[in-house]
């Protein structure tokens, strides 16, 4: 599968995405408003359905950005930034993103937007401080490779939709605790939707993981391999990604929420190299030795 076909697949993947959010969460509402016997329930699902939708769509960064308590980097106090950047981004035949800083020692950066027109890429104060020029080079390219992957808008949806269907199932289950239902269902059903929202509560934690990790870590070497072909210089993202899996100590503002939008991992070093085969299987990250280790390897001829 080439570059252009990982685009298309990822705009299908976010409908499919936003497609399925909308059936469960309609489905759940259903679920509710019949054992209550109350018709509002489902209208009031159907509704925070598509408004959770809309939002995940056009303000996803915006609450990612807040989440990580990100903010805006002016040209003259982030140069090098703005300048690899503006460079970058003609490279790739993409308008410059916005751009923003968060101010954490720990080195790492991320993308995010719905589309290469509304694209922001993001950076630490402690990258942009600890790398140098070529280094930066990667990280920025890496990014952009993301943002024409149309890899950060799959990436960003599900933050918010995760996030909600853990907030559904938690609602659910306060819910079940007051009861109230129909008389004629109260005893069996009580038991079954206690059951049911026991099941929802252990799984939908489960289920956001499994999310992060869908989007997260192929896109990850593709987004090296891309931003290796957009600076030529593979051995300046190398070299940054080696810093970064070096820096032990996880960032401030690290989110569980938003882990998987990082170049590294924001909870540090710990598992970021690790050889665990389950560790592995549930990090967000691939592991970086084996990124710097795919980026160095001779290319055949």
């Amino acid at each position: 599968m080439n570059l252009y076909d990982q685009r298309a697949s990822n705009i299908r993947r976010t409908w499919a995405l936003i497609f399925g959010f909308l059936v469960v969460v309609i489905a759940v509402g259903y679920a509710i408003s019949w054992y209550y016997g109350n018709p509002a329930i489902l209208y009031i699902a159907v509704v925070i359905a598509v408004a959770t939708n809309f939002y995940a769509y056009w303000a996803s960064d915006t609450l990612v950005l807040s989440l990580n308590h990100a903010r805006p980097a002016s040209r003259e106090e982030f140069f090098d930034f703005y300048t690899v950047t503006e460079n970058l981004a003609i490279t790739a035949g993409l308008p410059k993103p916005k751009l923003y800083v968060i101010d954490d020692p720990a080195p790492n950066a991320f993308a995010t937007g719905r589309d290469e027109t509304h694209a922001v890429v993001c950076a630490t104060t402690g990258l942009l401080a600890m790398m140098t020029r070529p280094e930066l080079e990667g990280v920025v390219a890496h990014e952009l490779s993301h943002v024409k992957n149309r890899d950060m808008l799959l990436m960003t949806i599900a933050v918010v939709l995760a996030g909600f269907v853990a907030l559904v199932a938690n609602i659910f289950l306060r819910m079940s605790f007051w009861g109230g239902g129909r008389s004629s269902n109260r005893d069996n059903g009580n038991a079954l939707i206690m059951a049911l929202a026991i099941i929802g509560i252990v799984l939908a934690p489960l289920a956001a993981k499994l999310i992060e990790l869908a989007v997260s870590r192929r896109r990850e070497y593709l987004a090296d391999a891309s931003g290796a072909l957009l600076t030529r210089y593979p051995e300046g993202l190398a070299s940054a990604l080696q810093k970064i899996g070096n820096y032990a100590a996880p960032m401030k503002s690290a989110n569980l929420a938003t882990a998987h939008l990082f170049i590294g991992d924001p909870f540090g070093a710990k598992g970021q190299g690790s050889s665990n085969w389950i560790e592995k299987m549930f990090s967000t990250h691939p592991p970086i030795p084996d990124r710097i280790k795919a980026l160095l390897a001779p290319q055949a001829t």
